[in-house]
């Protein structure tokens, strides 16, 4: 027969391995809020299962009071926890309702119900584990194998808070006077304690998962503009075959280097922005923007008919031409130059399509700059407003 005071005190030297591991993990990696405040959490937890092993020894009303908010106000802070690495807003939605059971709780408890206090808050730590279970399952963008094993250990564990209620629910224990011992709280103490570990340790592996696409984030974006790098754009489309409705629309901004020898450099870094912003708000599905280095930038169109792509890329171009920068020498407005590659039915390669569009930058820039050429289609934007100082 399992020995119930042992089981407990596993529990809290469980609990405070997890969450010193936690607190010297975050204090490394300050960013990673959700680690700190599952730490908290489990903390929280591992003061509920010391005192609940005290109220085991020594039944005491109060005591008992604290021990069922503990318990509730721990499980909370990891759902909170849970939420701020998922990024689900509010935070009111698990507030709200885990606060006014805990009053509930602790009202039935203060007249003597302590029986139903334990219901109440076995119930309310499990629709808050349901609740993690579910958030990762739906919320999750990493492995789904880590978090289908997040969803099943917080299922099961609320399981076994549930299964506690139940007993105590069956056999009519409204008031109890001492802490409950049956097979459920044996068996969730168990459980507890294997499934606090195992989401401790998926904790630590989440956090590494986030720190990797955090540190390949920064690999792969240009801190400038906030738009993909080269590096990116090899990573996304470096084994794509580009078919016959795909493309690579090159720009190059015009006369970039005398903006920067006039205006200064800081200038020319706004000028680089205000046509990386121009480019966001033509994005969409399908269409994805690099800046490749200096001046240069390339936008990938995916699900796009020749046609409309050179479409886009002029309405780029042109929206660009209308942007003015203030310096303190007098407003700047500048202009781009873009080239066209395609794809074909028998598929080519991101370099072959680079190098078409390349070569039609070039024969863009010869024409005048300011305008959008394709080997399909020779043009230029729609004609824009004569520049104020043009760059």
């Amino acid at each position: 027969m399992l020995d119930f005071s042992s089981l407990l005190l596993a529990a809290a030297l469980s609990g405070i391995c997890l969450s010193a591991t936690m607190f010297a993990i975050w204090c490394t990696a300050p960013k990673a809020g959700f680690v700190l405040t599952v730490a908290c959490g489990i903390l929280v937890l591992v003061a509920h299962v010391i005192l609940f092993w005290r109220y085991t020894k020594e039944p005491d009303p109060l005591l008992c009071q604290i021990v069922l908010v503990l318990l509730s106000l721990g499980f909370l802070i990891i759902c909170l926890s849970a939420m701020q690495y998922l990024g689900v807003p509010g935070y009111r939605r698990a507030f709200a309702p885990t606060l006014a059971a805990m009053a509930i709780c602790a009202a039935v408890t203060f007249i003597g119900l302590d029986g139903v206090g334990f219901i109440i808050t076995y119930a309310t730590v499990t629709a808050l584990l349901s609740a993690i279970g579910a958030m990762f399952w739906i919320n999750g963008s990493h492995d789904r194998r880590i978090l289908l094993v997040v969803s099943f250990l917080s299922g099961t564990c609320a399981v076994s808070f549930a299964l506690c209620g139940m007993v105590l629910l069956g056999r009519g224990q409204w008031v109890l006077a001492a802490a409950p011992d049956n097979w459920a709280e044996r068996l969730n103490s168990v459980v507890a304690v294997a499934c606090m570990t195992g989401l401790g340790a998926l904790t630590l592996s989440l956090h590494h998962l986030q720190a990797q696409i955090e540190l390949k984030a920064e690999t792969m974006t240009d801190p400038l503009t906030g738009l993909m790098n080269r590096r990116a754009l090899k990573s996304l489309y470096g084994e794509r075959s580009f078919g016959p409705f795909m493309s690579v629309v090159m720009f190059d901004l015009d006369h970039f280097k005398r903006t920067n020898d006039v205006y200064g450099h800081p200038v020319g870094d706004q000028v680089l922005c205000r046509f990386a912003a121009v480019i966001k708000k033509y994005a969409r599905t399908g269409v994805d923007a690099f800046r490749l280095g200096g001046e240069e930038f390339a936008v990938v169109i995916s699900r796009m008919t020749d046609e409309r792509a050179y479409d886009l890329a002029s309405k780029i171009g042109v929206a660009f031409g209308t942007e003015i920068v203030a310096t303190q020498i007098g407003p700047l407005r500048s202009t781009v130059s873009g080239g066209i590659g395609f794809g074909e039915a028998d598929g080519r390669s991101l370099d072959d399509v680079l190098a078409e569009a390349d070569t039609a930058l070039y024969a863009a820039k010869r024409a005048g700059r300011n305008c959008v050429i394709s080997r399909k289609r020779t043009g230029k934007t729609e004609p824009v407003k004569p520049a104020l100082r043009s760059a």
